[in-house]
């Protein structure tokens, strides 16, 4: 474990495209996977997080849950939760939430802020962390779990 993957993102557009790719390795048998998005505000969290929607087919917007903490999205063939917990509190909070609900094993998880849920969240598949270059974003991807490494290995199958 501990597979790493580094890209480059310059725009928009670029970073959707790198969430549908994304999307793409974690249908590929990473039922259950959790991801926690890391970087800075406007970084592009939820840009990357629109884009693994559109792989699995969503059509509308893609908003941030700054507020509900969680927004579900039923595919067809997977179930996925959009965290972002930049506005939570205490970690304590999410026990009311039901955290433990939403990681039953076959949800794609993907957070944003994860940090403020330390303690009450389970081990990360994988870490991406978003920082500025240039005028883009370079996104380094670090797997945690063997899961993890078969997704950062499927998104290098994708990326060639």
């Amino acid at each position: 474990m501990s597979l790493e993957h580094q890209l480059q993102a310059h725009g928009e557009d670029a970073m959707v495209a790198l969430g549908r790719q994304f999307g793409h390795a974690l249908s590929a048998g990473a039922q259950g996977a959790t991801v926690f998005l890391q970087g800075d505000l406007g970084m592009g969290k939820t840009t990357f997080t629109r884009g693994v929607m559109r792989h699995f087919g969503h059509q509308g917007a893609t908003k941030s849950p700054t507020y509900t903490l969680v927004e579900p999205y039923q595919f067809e063939q997977q179930k996925l939760h959009h965290f972002d917990l930049y506005r939570l509190g205490h970690p304590e909070e999410l026990e009311y939430l039901g955290i433990r609900d939403y990681f039953d094993g076959y949800a794609i998880n993907l957070i944003e802020w994860p940090d403020k849920g330390l303690g009450y969240l389970p081990q990360a598949d994988v870490v991406l962390t978003i920082h500025p270059l240039d005028r883009g974003r370079k996104l380094t991807f670090v797997a945690k779990t063997s899961m993890g490494d078969a997704i950062l290995d499927g998104l290098g199958q994708v990326q060639q």
